[in-house]
Order: C-alpha cells, then structure tokens, then sequence
C-alpha cells in the first residue's frame, strides 16, 4: 500500500539532485540480495537509521547484521534532504513541548538532541567520512513582526527552561551579521547546528558499516516479510529471501504499510522539495548581504529551509504539491522559484540547475518514535524524525543498537519512547494533510 504516486517509488531511478551529481567516489559494497541467506539481525531501510543501526552493532557488538534498501544506499531521506545537521525531532516547538510533557522531560530531551548532533560531528572525524562541514547554529527569520514576537518566547524557553544556546536578533541585528530578505523582521539562532553534503555523511557511514563486517543490499525491496519455523522472520525480495531472528524497521516514510500490521497508519509522508541555483558571484551574494554559512529557515508554518552551499549555490527548500506525480513535481518547482525570487528580488532571474523532491516523515503522536514492539520484541523500529533526520536517525541506530546487543534498554527520553498512536482514520491521512496544509498556507497570509 501507497499513499503517493508510483512517480514517488522509482527505486531504480537516482533522484535529480544536487547531492547525486557531487556525491564523489565513497565506494560501498553492496550487491542486490541474490538468493537465500540469514543472519542475527536484518534491517529494512538504507538511510541513516539503518546504517548507523549496522555500524554500531558491528563495531560495538559483533553482530552479524545485513541491511536491506529498495534502492541505492542513499536513494530516500538521507540522500535527499537538506543537510540540516540539528535538533528538532518533532512536529511541536519547545515551548509546546514544555506544556505537554514537563520541563524534565523535555530537559532530558533536549539533551540528546544536543548528543545526536555532536553523534554525527564525532563520526565523520572518527570515520574521515569526506563532507565539509558548514556554519556554526541554525538560523530561524521571522516573517512577521508577530513571528518576531513568538521567536523571542521560544528563545527564553530555549535558555532559561532548556538550557540551549540560543541568541536573539532585531531586524537590523540580523541583516548585518546573517543576511536579508523582503521578509526579515529578526530572528533567532540556535545552537549545535551545522550543514553537511547529506549523500556523501550516507555513503561515508555506509562505507563504515562495511568495514566493521554489517552486509549492505541495494536495490533489494522487501515485498513480504513472514514468520517462518524457530522464531524466525523471512524477509523475500524479489532476488532472494533472508531469515533472521530479529528484524528492525527503518524505512521512515518509505515503508511500505502491508508489510506488518503493527506499522499501518502511523505514519504520514510529507513531499519536501528543494532546487538549487548556479553558483552566485561575490556581487550577487551582496545584493542582500549574504554573510553566512549557517543553514536557515523562515518562521512560516509552511517554512521554507535553504542554504548558501560551499560552490556558492543557494539551496532553496519547501513543500510539495499533491500526490507525488510528474505534473504536481513540475509545479512544486515553479513555485519554489517563485517564492525564492519573491524572498531575494535581486536573485528573481538566477537559474536553477537541481530540482528533486522527497519525504519528510510525521507520526501520528507528532514525535520520532523509537523502540520494540511489546507483542513482537524481536521487532525494533527507528523513525519520524519530522525534518530533522541527519542528527535524531543516527543517534536512534546507536540506540537501536545498544537495545539489541546489550539485550536491556539504555535510557532514552519518554518523549520518543515506543510505537505511539496511529493518525485516527489513516484511509483519510491524504486528505486531511491537503486540508491542514491549505490552512497553514492561509494562517500564514494572515501573519
């Protein structure tokens, strides 16, 4: 079962992106499954849950563990975000957050937030996986002068509640020291935060699994995952079949549903998009006083992400249209560039040489969802990480990874513990995700 177009699930078809077409040369063993085999422990998902999941059970445990993708290592979320290293993880702000949960908890949450993004620092220097890291903290602007008003409540959360390094900005403040644009009216910055060439971290953390002993399968979707003799899952393919004693679910917004019932409606893929301009001049940078490397976001509820890239490009991000087919992506472009030229007048005319498109992953408790089913605890699951991905999917494999080698599990925050609740009447998902998007879009008109 899936929610989108086929056009969504061309798992032999590399994505138009920018980071596909400057990836490098990380060179990763892994061959489509081809027959039977087995192991200890089989992972359905190439991204960065299932990955780090396999390099920390290989490296820290000495698990025998095979990872399985439908396309190639890389080909969904984690080769085709942003390259927001930051926190996050959830569909509510700090301050909501506090109001839900308790300031202990969110504390304690936040914590790991602050762990998982230096979890990926650590990484790429302990692994010399080959990506530039950029800027120091994540910029939010303010659209409004009343989304300046809701940035500076969020900021006293951040520091006097959460303890998390943040500074507050005025307009002027912030176009001297960041940049401006036709919506400017302050914003914030919050700290640990840095951008990354998502593809190339994938692959480097791939190419570690490999060395440490975990077995990687590209273009091997699972098509029927069953219970066989001895407590064993059979995960078959369309190449092969692999049994194993423990599986763990990792494919975030790609998973297909029919494959287990405990994972029907629990999830919501999101279409992100994101183009990308040619590389910009010194004068054209200038034209809005363009003077950081931080990656940034506006405070719409329909945000916007984008990036100034190291080859002086600027990456431009938003939400997609519809149901995923070729015509919707077409017009899902046209509007991004629409609204980067309203946002930079002087870059209206600049070209746009990437465009690709893929998933952000909500839950229906609105939070990243990690753990163990409780009738099936031989099923772990990693995912929903609500946009930010490259830090909380790493950090929830490292997770993964000590529950199953250790056999207990470690502390994690109540927050992002277990399977959580299933949208209510999931046949309807797609239809009130249009519903709640074309309310966002008129609240933010509104301001």
């Amino acid at each position: 079962m899936r929610l989108y177009d086929d056009f969504m699930y061309r798992f032999d078809t590399p994505p138009r992106s920018y980071w596909e077409a400057t990836a490098g040369d990380i060179d990763v063993e892994a061959g489509p499954l081809d027959g039977d085999d087995s192991c200890d422990v089989a992972v359905i998902g190439g991204g960065y849950t299932g990955l780090s999941t396999a390099f920390h059970l290989a490296r820290d445990h000495g698990v025998d563990v095979h990872v399985l993708d439908a396309g190639h290592i890389g080909w969904g979320a984690s080769g085709r975000n942003g390259g927001f290293c930051c926190m996050g993880g959830t569909a509510l702000g700090p301050g909501d957050l506090v109001k839900a949960h308790g300031e202990d908890e969110v504390r304690a949450y936040y914590r790991v937030q602050v762990e998982a993004v230096e979890l990926v620092r650590a990484l790429i220097a302990e692994e010399t996986i080959d990506t530039p890291l950029q800027g120091d903290g994540e910029l939010v602007t303010a659209h409004t002068p009343r989304a300046f008003e809701h940035l500076g409540r969020q900021h006293e959360v951040y520091t006097s509640t959460l303890g998390i390094d943040a500074e507050l900005y005025s307009a002027d403040e912030f176009r001297e020291r960041f940049y401006d644009s036709t919506e400017n009216h302050g914003g914030l910055v919050v700290r640990p935060t840095f951008g990354l060439h998502p593809l190339r971290y994938c692959r480097g953390l791939a190419a570690a699994a490999v060395r440490r002993g975990a077995v990687l399968h590209e273009h091997s979707e699972v098509v029927e995952w069953t219970r066989v003799g001895n407590g064993l899952h059979r995960l078959a393919t369309k190449s092969g079949a692999l049994r194993a004693r423990r599986v763990v679910v990792a494919a975030n917004g790609f998973m297909p549903e029919n494959l287990h019932r405990d994972f029907y409606g629990r999830t919501l893929p999101v279409i992100s998009a994101i183009v990308a301009t040619r590389p910009l001049s010194d004068e054209e940078r200038a034209r809005h006083g363009w003077r950081t490397e931080n990656p940034a976001a506006n405070s719409r509820r329909i945000l916007n992400y984008y990036r100034m890239l190291p080859d002086g490009r600027l990456m431009f991000g938003g939400r997609g249209r519809g149901n995923g087919s070729a015509a919707n992506e077409q017009r899902t472009y046209d509007e991004l560039r629409a609204t980067l030229g309203k946002l930079w007048p002087g870059w209206r005319d600049v070209d746009i040489e990437y465009a690709w498109q893929g998933f952000v992953c909500f839950t229906g408790s609105l939070r990243t969802t990690i753990g163990q089913l409780d009738d099936d605890p031989s099923v772990y699951f990693g995912y929903g990480y609500h946009g930010n991905g490259v830090s909380n999917a790493t950090w929830a494999g490292r997770y993964l990874a000590e529950l199953i080698g250790r056999g207990q599990a470690p502390a994690v925050p109540v927050i992002v513990r277990g399977l959580g609740r299933r949208f209510p009447l999931p046949r309807l998902r797609m239809q009130f995700l249009q519903l709640g998007i074309g309310l966002s879009r008129w609240l933010d008109r509104r301001g």
